[in-house]
Protein backbone atom coordinates (compact mmCIF):
# COMPACT_ATOMS: atom_id res chain seq x y z
CA UNK A 1 0.00 0.00 0.00
CA UNK A 2 1.55 3.69 -0.85
CA UNK A 3 0.58 6.15 1.81
CA UNK A 4 1.88 9.37 0.28
CA UNK A 5 3.37 12.43 2.06
CA UNK A 6 0.50 15.61 2.41
CA UNK A 7 0.87 18.57 1.28
CA UNK A 8 -0.43 22.55 3.28
CA UNK A 9 -1.52 24.60 0.97
CA UNK A 10 -2.16 27.35 3.19
CA UNK A 11 1.67 26.44 4.89
CA UNK A 12 3.33 26.99 1.75
CA UNK A 13 1.85 30.06 0.55
CA UNK A 14 1.55 31.71 3.56
CA UNK A 15 4.80 33.71 3.72
CA UNK A 16 4.67 36.77 1.45
CA UNK A 17 7.99 38.25 2.45
CA UNK A 18 9.97 39.02 -0.54
CA UNK A 19 12.99 36.57 -2.10
CA UNK A 20 16.55 37.47 -0.98
CA UNK A 21 17.61 40.64 -2.83
CA UNK A 22 19.81 38.54 -5.10
CA UNK A 23 17.66 35.49 -5.70
CA UNK A 24 15.49 37.99 -6.91
CA UNK A 25 17.95 40.26 -9.46
CA UNK A 26 18.78 37.39 -10.69
CA UNK A 27 15.24 36.20 -11.69
CA UNK A 28 14.51 39.92 -12.90
CA UNK A 29 17.31 39.53 -15.07
CA UNK A 30 15.95 36.66 -16.88
CA UNK A 31 12.75 38.44 -18.02
CA UNK A 32 11.20 37.40 -21.69
CA UNK A 33 13.92 34.16 -20.92
CA UNK A 34 11.66 30.95 -21.19
CA UNK A 35 12.20 29.92 -17.08
CA UNK A 36 12.75 26.15 -16.02
CA UNK A 37 12.99 25.28 -12.61
CA UNK A 38 14.51 22.34 -10.92
CA UNK A 39 14.69 22.26 -7.02
CA UNK A 40 16.99 19.68 -5.58
CA UNK A 41 19.91 19.98 -4.04
CA UNK A 42 22.83 17.90 -6.06
CA UNK A 43 22.79 14.12 -6.27
CA UNK A 44 23.38 11.72 -8.70
CA UNK A 45 19.78 10.20 -8.96
CA UNK A 46 18.12 13.65 -9.66
CA UNK A 47 20.18 13.05 -13.07
CA UNK A 48 20.96 16.80 -13.60
CA UNK A 49 23.10 15.87 -16.52
CA UNK A 50 20.51 15.02 -18.99
CA UNK A 51 18.84 18.21 -18.03
CA UNK A 52 21.81 19.73 -18.80
CA UNK A 53 22.27 17.53 -22.22
CA UNK A 54 18.55 18.92 -23.53
CA UNK A 55 20.04 22.68 -23.19
CA UNK A 56 21.73 23.33 -26.46
CA UNK A 57 18.95 21.11 -28.09
CA UNK A 58 16.63 23.36 -26.90
CA UNK A 59 18.41 26.47 -27.73
CA UNK A 60 18.23 25.21 -30.89
CA UNK A 61 14.57 24.80 -31.52
CA UNK A 62 13.55 27.83 -29.59
CA UNK A 63 15.27 30.02 -31.87
CA UNK A 64 16.25 33.73 -31.23
CA UNK A 65 14.27 33.16 -27.43
CA UNK A 66 16.61 32.47 -24.29
CA UNK A 67 16.42 30.50 -21.63
CA UNK A 68 17.07 29.78 -18.50
CA UNK A 69 17.33 27.06 -16.18
CA UNK A 70 16.86 27.71 -12.66
CA UNK A 71 18.43 25.29 -9.64
CA UNK A 72 18.18 25.53 -6.24
CA UNK A 73 21.54 24.11 -5.60
CA UNK A 74 25.48 25.10 -6.56
CA UNK A 75 27.32 22.49 -8.26
CA UNK A 76 30.03 22.41 -5.95
CA UNK A 77 30.88 19.56 -3.92
CA UNK A 78 31.66 21.56 -1.00
CA UNK A 79 27.98 22.89 -1.32
CA UNK A 80 26.04 19.95 -1.02
CA UNK A 81 24.80 17.45 1.92
CA UNK A 82 26.64 14.06 2.56
CA UNK A 83 29.18 12.76 0.11
CA UNK A 84 27.85 14.11 -3.08
CA UNK A 85 30.20 15.18 -5.96
CA UNK A 86 29.25 17.59 -7.91
CA UNK A 87 32.28 18.21 -9.91
CA UNK A 88 31.22 16.24 -12.96
CA UNK A 89 28.12 18.28 -13.72
CA UNK A 90 29.89 21.33 -13.61
CA UNK A 91 32.40 19.99 -15.77
CA UNK A 92 29.85 19.04 -18.51
CA UNK A 93 28.20 22.79 -18.23
CA UNK A 94 31.66 24.13 -19.48
CA UNK A 95 31.68 21.37 -22.16
CA UNK A 96 28.34 22.36 -23.61
CA UNK A 97 29.04 25.47 -22.98
CA UNK A 98 25.64 26.34 -21.57
CA UNK A 99 26.70 28.46 -18.55
CA UNK A 100 24.62 31.81 -19.36
CA UNK A 101 21.72 29.48 -19.60
CA UNK A 102 22.18 27.41 -15.90
CA UNK A 103 21.57 29.78 -12.88
CA UNK A 104 22.72 27.94 -9.65
CA UNK A 105 20.65 30.10 -7.46
CA UNK A 106 21.66 28.19 -4.14
CA UNK A 107 19.38 26.94 -1.52
CA UNK A 108 16.13 28.96 -1.16
CA UNK A 109 14.08 29.44 2.31
CA UNK A 110 11.44 26.82 2.00
CA UNK A 111 8.92 29.50 2.74
CA UNK A 112 9.89 32.01 0.16
CA UNK A 113 9.46 28.77 -2.13
CA UNK A 114 6.46 29.47 -3.43
CA UNK A 115 7.72 33.29 -4.99
CA UNK A 116 10.24 30.92 -7.26
CA UNK A 117 7.99 28.46 -8.34
CA UNK A 118 5.60 31.20 -9.70
CA UNK A 119 8.23 33.26 -11.08
CA UNK A 120 9.38 30.10 -13.72
CA UNK A 121 7.35 28.98 -16.22
CA UNK A 122 8.01 25.24 -16.45
CA UNK A 123 8.91 22.80 -13.89
CA UNK A 124 10.97 19.84 -15.06
CA UNK A 125 13.10 17.04 -13.40
CA UNK A 126 14.94 13.88 -15.10
CA UNK A 127 15.28 11.84 -12.08
CA UNK A 128 15.87 8.26 -12.37
CA UNK A 129 15.29 7.49 -8.89
CA UNK A 130 12.86 9.15 -6.75
CA UNK A 131 11.15 9.05 -3.68
CA UNK A 132 7.81 10.99 -3.24
CA UNK A 133 9.21 13.89 -4.96
CA UNK A 134 7.27 17.05 -2.92
CA UNK A 135 8.49 19.65 -5.57
CA UNK A 136 6.24 17.92 -7.58
CA UNK A 137 3.22 18.47 -5.74
CA UNK A 138 4.57 22.25 -4.80
CA UNK A 139 5.31 22.87 -8.90
CA UNK A 140 1.51 21.79 -9.53
CA UNK A 141 0.27 23.91 -6.64
CA UNK A 142 1.98 26.80 -8.05
CA UNK A 143 0.38 26.10 -11.34
CA UNK A 144 3.02 25.20 -13.52
CA UNK A 145 3.06 22.67 -16.28
CA UNK A 146 5.25 19.61 -15.11
CA UNK A 147 7.87 17.36 -17.31
CA UNK A 148 9.20 14.81 -15.55
CA UNK A 149 11.01 11.55 -16.51
CA UNK A 150 8.59 8.54 -17.05
CA UNK A 151 9.50 6.66 -13.86
CA UNK A 152 6.81 5.14 -11.38
CA UNK A 153 6.86 7.48 -8.88
CA UNK A 154 6.26 10.33 -10.89
CA UNK A 155 3.18 8.96 -12.81
CA UNK A 156 1.54 8.06 -9.23
CA UNK A 157 2.07 11.47 -8.23
CA UNK A 158 1.24 13.49 -11.09
CA UNK A 159 -1.03 11.22 -13.21
CA UNK A 160 -2.21 13.28 -16.30
CA UNK A 161 -1.07 16.46 -14.74
CA UNK A 162 2.44 16.09 -16.51
CA UNK A 163 3.74 15.32 -19.76
CA UNK A 164 6.75 12.64 -19.35
CA UNK A 165 10.51 11.15 -21.21
CA UNK A 166 12.13 8.92 -21.34
CA UNK A 167 14.75 9.10 -18.31
CA UNK A 168 17.68 9.13 -19.70
CA UNK A 169 16.78 11.13 -23.41
CA UNK A 170 17.97 14.54 -23.82
CA UNK A 171 16.53 15.20 -26.91
CA UNK A 172 12.84 13.82 -25.82
CA UNK A 173 12.83 16.44 -22.94
CA UNK A 174 14.42 19.25 -24.84
CA UNK A 175 11.09 18.09 -27.25
CA UNK A 176 8.75 18.01 -24.35
CA UNK A 177 9.61 21.49 -23.11
CA UNK A 178 9.26 23.25 -26.47
CA UNK A 179 5.79 21.86 -26.86
CA UNK A 180 4.66 23.25 -23.82
CA UNK A 181 6.76 26.52 -24.38
CA UNK A 182 5.11 26.91 -27.86
CA UNK A 183 1.51 25.85 -27.37
CA UNK A 184 -0.47 28.36 -24.92
CA UNK A 185 -3.75 25.46 -25.07
CA UNK A 186 -1.04 23.23 -23.54
CA UNK A 187 0.57 25.04 -20.97
CA UNK A 188 -2.67 26.34 -19.65
CA UNK A 189 -4.32 22.78 -20.19
CA UNK A 190 -1.34 20.96 -17.97
CA UNK A 191 -1.52 24.25 -15.47
CA UNK A 192 -5.16 23.33 -14.98
CA UNK A 193 -4.71 19.63 -14.65
CA UNK A 194 -1.36 20.34 -11.65
CA UNK A 195 -4.10 22.72 -10.13
CA UNK A 196 -6.24 19.98 -9.45
CA UNK A 197 -4.37 17.31 -9.01
CA UNK A 198 -2.30 19.10 -6.29
CA UNK A 199 -5.18 19.05 -4.11
CA UNK A 200 -5.08 15.47 -3.49
CA UNK A 201 -2.41 15.24 -1.13
CA UNK A 202 -2.61 16.88 2.12
CA UNK A 203 -1.38 15.74 5.25
CA UNK A 204 -5.04 14.89 6.77
CA UNK A 205 -5.40 12.09 4.14
CA UNK A 206 -1.71 10.97 5.10
CA UNK A 207 -2.60 10.58 8.69
CA UNK A 208 -6.23 9.12 8.13
CA UNK A 209 -4.43 6.47 5.41
CA UNK A 210 -2.03 5.72 7.75
CA UNK A 211 -4.43 5.32 10.65
CA UNK A 212 -7.06 3.18 8.75
CA UNK A 213 -3.30 0.89 7.52
CA UNK A 214 -3.05 0.18 11.26
CA UNK A 215 -6.35 -0.99 11.95
CA UNK A 216 -6.52 -3.20 9.43
CA UNK A 217 -2.90 -4.71 10.42
CA UNK A 218 -4.39 -4.82 14.38
CA UNK A 219 -7.20 -7.43 13.42
CA UNK A 220 -4.65 -9.81 11.90
CA UNK A 221 -4.38 -12.41 14.34
CA UNK A 222 -1.26 -12.87 16.57
CA UNK A 223 -0.53 -16.25 14.67
CA UNK A 224 -0.83 -15.06 11.15
CA UNK A 225 2.15 -15.92 9.00
CA UNK A 226 1.63 -13.10 7.05
CA UNK A 227 5.01 -11.23 6.33
CA UNK A 228 2.79 -8.06 5.81
CA UNK A 229 2.61 -6.78 9.32
CA UNK A 230 6.70 -7.52 9.70
CA UNK A 231 7.16 -5.88 5.83
CA UNK A 232 5.06 -2.69 7.43
CA UNK A 233 6.62 -2.43 10.24
CA UNK A 234 10.04 -2.75 8.93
Amino acid sequence: MAVHHGFDREVFFRDISPLPREIQQRIDNARGALRLLFVSHYNYYRNFETLFRAIPILRNRLGNRDLKLFLTCRLRSDANPGSYRADSAAALIAKLDISENVVELGAVPYSLLHHLYRACHIYVTAAYAETFAHPLVEAMASGLPVIASDIAVHREVCGQAAMYFARFSAEELASRIAQVAQSDALRRQLSEHAAVRSQDFSWEKHVSEIANLARKLANIPATHESPLPAAVCG
